[in-house]
């Protein structure tokens, strides 16, 4: 698994500890979900991400 580091205002990284704490997540497992569902939507507007070399 890969790190990646982001920069973030303290007020939003708090307000992600909150809606964390509320579905009983840690922020890292928050931000994966919401990435997650990003790339969901984005691939049911615009198809499926090709990822890796191309032959």
């Amino acid at each position: 698994m890969k790190s990646l580091s982001i920069r973030i205002d303290e007020q939003m990284l708090d307000k992600l500890h909150v809606v964390a704490d509320y579905e009983g997540r840690s922020a890292n497992s928050q931000i994966l979900i919401l990435i997650r569902d990003c790339i969901e939507q984005y691939e049911a507007r615009h198809g499926e991400i090709k990822i890796g070399k191309k032959e």
